[in-house]
């Protein structure tokens, strides 16, 4: 059994064995849930995995130099999706 010390701040080193097993990476969330097993309290430790987002800047190429308006956009991918450009 590994035993974590909280400091004074009440902060706490996760050891690597756990971090690797975990997938976790210095900056990533752990979301901490009480649960009840055999009348007994204990936590469940569950990493949080940020969405990806790697559509953002898709539509990048469709658009021209000049801001667009919301309109412009929708006619934008509307054509864009006629000429089977978007699926």
């Amino acid at each position: 059994m590994t035993t974590i010390k909280l400091t004074a701040k009440r902060q706490a080193t996760l050891p690597r064995e756990l971090c690797e097993q975990m997938h976790l990476e210095p900056g990533n969330a752990i979301e901490v849930e009480p649960i009840e097993i055999d009348g007994k309290r204990v936590w469940v430790l569950s990493p949080v995995h940020e969405p990806e987002f790697s559509w953002v800047g898709s539509l990048r190429r469709y658009a021209t130099d000049k801001p667009l308006s919301m309109d412009d956009v929708r006619t934008r991918i509307q054509e864009a999706m006629a000429r089977g450009d978007l699926d």
